[in-house]
């Protein structure tokens, strides 16, 4: 059986903010606590091929792979994959945003399947990666909400 999580936060921001903040992968290291390096490797039209590196875990491992993303801004969707899918079978990552009038709403659903050999099985991924997208979503939720309090004030 494959692991599946489905995530989302309220973010108190304007769409076109929030859509650029969260797509700016170069700005991830600022953006999440998890990411030390995010280097973009190609770009070709909506889509982004890029390397991301992760700090050091609990025992000083540090893991990093290729993932690729293409969005739909008209759409409000980003689909991405792992190019390099180290201890998955594979991980696929769709991101919607829907405006609201208290905001944008910001989702992740992850697809994936672990490695035999893989450290963790589907179970434990998926406790795994529903616990981190909470902590990621609230960072998020800071940081866009913070830049837009800042973008409104008077000068």
């Amino acid at each position: 059986m494959a692991g599946h999580t489905d995530n989302e936060i309220l973010i108190a921001a304007p769409f076109d903010l929030v859509w650029d903040m969260t797509n700016d992968v170069p700005s991830w290291p600022e953006l999440f606590s998890e990411y030390a390096a995010a280097e973009i490797l190609h770009r070709e039209g909506d889509t982004v091929r890029f390397r991301l590196t992760m700090h050091p875990d609990e025992n000083g491992k540090v893991w990093s792979w290729v993932s690729e993303r293409t969005v739909d801004r008209g759409a409000g969707t980003v689909s991405a994959q792992r190019v390099e899918t180290g201890p998955f079978d594979y991980m696929k990552i769709r991101w919607e945003y829907t405006s609201t009038p208290d905001g944008v709403k910001m989702r992740w659903i992850q697809d994936f399947h672990m490695k035999p050999e893989a450290p963790v099985d589907d179970a434990g991924m998926t406790d795994r990666i529903n616990r981190n997208s909470a902590v990621q979503m609230r960072r998020i939720k800071e940081r866009v909400e913070e830049a837009a309090r800042a973008a409104s004030a008077p000068v």
